[in-house]
């Protein structure tokens, strides 16, 4: 792709957002252009979805493989059927109860979606952001949005415009500035094109709540290899290696007291190999690392999950600007937000897990 000479940058009220702003941005995505944008979840990096060229770019600009799908970002209930098809009735209930909001539906595809939207697959992974500054945008653009985290491939997703600068700099046509995303993870993927409900990948709406209005939704992971990538997988987010720093992340599982002491002797073991050491903990272990000498990245309260997702990825980007060698964290409960930072985690570190007896 031919890259610009910079990214144009432009602030827009997260609140009140200026059309005219959202106007210039529209107008790009309807001539094959790419615009990044603030949702709830993180930032995406936007195509016209009807455009095999335009979403072509966006895999460009990413260094994404083409077996990786993109999800399909709509305004309203009645596009759903614009961009899926075979819609059941259960996909009708969860969107008219969940959306706008953090959940992504994959249902059969509609033919006017690009086969390389979807990997090549029958399906289509479909959204309605809740955040004023893409509702608006994708209003004025009058057309669905194919739209991946804004950042490059495999790498932590941006929960900022400078995160998304500092990836895609002179690939990307414009970057609307909203502010920090609230929710900070992804949204969860939920597969209707099966006989059970699954959830592909877990996300910003917590398995709990989905189960509370389809009681028959199961969580089943999947890990793809970085050498399977020739073959497609039905949802984002779903290789083993994703979400990762630049430089190497130890995540270590099991009780606060054991992971602690844990996490205590690896820094001291790596500050006198003459490693830079960062650590990402909660707000309450703060004061247990910063006499070490280590950067400390807060997360917030033990007991605020919400928060702790909303700081995940900025604070690993954070450590990497800090100039650190090794990042040090720990695994947080399976519940709640809590399986989505797990997730991010284990994919962030290839799956590997130090385990704290």
């Amino acid at each position: 792709m031919v890259e610009l000479q910079s990214t144009r940058v432009i602030r827009v009220d997260p609140i009140a957002p200026d059309a005219a702003a959202l106007e210039e941005a529209a107008d790009l995505l309807i001539a094959g252009k790419l615009v990044a944008f603030p949702t709830e979840t993180v930032y995406g990096l936007g195509a016209n979805a009807l455009d095999h060229e335009a979403v072509a770019r966006i895999f460009q600009a990413k260094g994404r493989p083409a077996s990786d799908p993109l999800i399909v970002h709509i305004f309203s209930l009645s596009q759903l059927e614009e961009v899926a098809t075979a819609i059941p009735a259960i996909a009708w209930q969860l969107a008219q109860h969940f959306w706008p909001g953090p959940l992504t539906l994959v249902l059969p595809r509609q033919a006017v979606i690009p086969a390389n939207v979807s990997a090549g697959l029958a399906t289509v992974a479909v959204r309605m952001p809740n955040h004023p500054i893409p509702h608006l945008l994708l209003k004025l653009a009058n057309y669905p949005v194919a739209a991946p985290s804004a950042n490059r491939f495999a790498r932590p997703s941006p929960t900022t415009a400078q995160h998304v600068l500092d990836d895609l700099d002179g690939k990307v046509d414009l970057i609307l500035d909203g502010g920090p995303t609230p929710i900070g993870v992804e949204s969860t993927v939920l597969d209707l094109t099966g006989a059970v409900p699954t959830i592909l990948r877990p996300g910003g709406l917590p398995i709990e709540a989905l189960q509370a209005l389809v009681p028959t939704v199961t969580y089943s992971p999947r890990y793809a290899n970085l050498d399977e990538t020739a073959i497609a997988t039905p949802s984002p987010g779903m290789l083993l290696k994703h979400y990762s720093p630049s430089v190497e992340l130890r995540l270590l599982r099991g009780s606060a007291e054991n992971v602690l002491a844990k996490m205590t002797a690896q820094a001291v073991a790596a500050q006198q190999a003459g490693k830079k050491v960062g650590v990402m903990v909660e707000d309450e272990w703060r004061g247990h690392f910063t006499p070490l000498g280590v950067t400390v990245a807060p997360l917030g309260a033990v007991d605020d999950l919400a928060q702790i997702a909303q700081m995940l990825f900025a604070q690993m980007r954070a450590l990497e600007r800090a100039g650190v060698d090794l990042i040090l964290t720990h695994t947080f409960e399976q519940s709640g937000l809590g399986l989505a930072l797990q997730d991010r985690l284990f994919r962030a570190t290839e799956g590997k897990v130090i385990e704290v007896g």
